[in-house]
């Protein structure tokens, strides 16, 4: 699953190696929250860290307009969307980079833990603006 062409290749392959475990554990058919519950507890162990519904504030043309939590925010740089329903459509992806541009995190992972085999998806931002480097 690591491709070194993607950016944190490496990281992105753990995290969707700990949802295959908690689909192969679970199956399909829980609510979100339970697949939310229990991708937190391999994550653990598997030492990556981690911020859960992690509060995030969106802006608009500089603005600050209101926040969304992300389901999961790891290690400050990867923001993990978490779905568990019958089929990701159009919307859902929409929905994802909305959340990435709004953030400003370059990369984020969508899952589906709903369908029959686990589905995860790998999004860029392309609006990503790194921040500033304070450098004297």
């Amino acid at each position: 699953m690591i491709n070194e062409r993607y950016k944190y290749s490496e990281l992105t392959s753990k995290i969707i190696g700990c949802a295959i475990e908690v689909h192969k554990r679970l199956g399909n058919g829980f609510q979100e929250v339970i697949y939310q519950r229990a991708l937190a507890i391999e994550l653990q162990l598997a030492a990556i860290a981690f911020q859960k519904e992690f509060e995030m504030p969106i802006f608009y043309r500089d603005e600050h307009i209101g926040t969304r939590r992300v389901d999961f925010l790891v290690e400050g740089i990867i923001s993990v969307e978490l779905k568990a329903i019958s089929k990701l459509e159009d919307v859902h992806f929409a929905q994802a980079i909305n959340y990435l541009e709004a953030y400003n995190v370059e990369i984020g992972l969508l899952i589906n833990f709903g369908e029959n085999s686990l589905i995860f998806k790998r999004l860029t931002n392309k609006k990503f603006k790194p921040p500033p480097t304070n450098k004297p």
